[in-house]
């Protein structure tokens, strides 16, 4: 089931990169925060404004060759009740 989401509240996002992403990469990634995992790949989370925001961002990896395994958006309402 699809939740509704307020527009004016950017969504949260986590990009997942395969590889380490050196982190003096964090601010051309504007907002999100880069984060190392144990099994070696990279994690950007943050807020995205729009869609648009959200492609802006895949270029950006795109931009720089970067593998990219995954990009989830992360719940933040409360759960659904069952």
């Amino acid at each position: 089931m699809r939740q509704e989401h307020d527009a004016d509240q950017p969504m949260i996002y986590e990009i997942r990169i395969d590889g380490r992403l050196d982190p003096h990469w964090e601010p051309w990634f504007a907002g999100m925060t880069l984060t190392q995992t144990e099994g070696g790949d990279t994690l950007l989370t943050g807020p995205v404004a729009d869609q648009a925001a959200l492609f802006g961002l895949l270029r950006r990896v795109r931009d720089l060759g970067l593998p990219l395994l995954a990009v989830r958006q992360i719940h933040t309402g409360p759960p659904d009740e069952a």
